[in-house]
């Protein structure tokens, strides 16, 4: 029978939910002042899709840092993570990976198809995947093994 979670475990996820959503708001920053470069006009003007790819990408490099020296280092800086660091990134951005595939498909259908703001639908667009992100790599990707 499985056990359920400590009170502390809950705070614990709980306060890594709240850092990975405070990373998540810098990646924000970065994928929003990225995307307005590459897919205003005035700047380079490419194609809102590949503007976002690349956007995402940016971002994605700025969360990973954040998620790896803050939000899942294990308390008192002991080992055990899933993996090492370079396995950590690979499984990072083949999760976010798939959530930038997400996020392009609802901007997509949220600015093409529904009309809606750009930077709107950009933001209702990662809105949606951060949860998907921080499930699977809290469960995937910085759970700490048991000794």
């Amino acid at each position: 029978m499985e056990e359920l979670p400590s009170k502390w475990s809950r705070l614990s996820t709980c306060r890594q939910l709240v850092s990975f959503c405070l990373v998540g708001g810098s990646g924000m920053v970065v994928d929003m002042t990225v995307l307005h470069f590459l897919a205003s006009p005035a700047w380079c003007g490419w194609n809102v899709s590949l503007s976002k790819v690349c956007s995402a990408a940016a971002a994605m490099l700025n969360n990973f840092f954040w998620n790896e020296v803050w939000t899942f280092r294990p308390a008192g800086g002991r080992c055990g993570l899933q993996g090492g660091k370079g396995q950590r990134f690979l499984r990072f951005h083949a999760i976010c990976g798939v959530g930038i595939g997400l996020a392009v498909c609802f901007l997509h259908v949220f600015y093409v198809w529904l009309g809606i703001n750009l930077y709107v639908a950009n933001f209702v667009a990662i809105v949606l995947v951060t949860l998907w992100n921080f499930w699977l790599n809290a469960r995937f990707n910085w759970r700490v093994l048991k000794a």
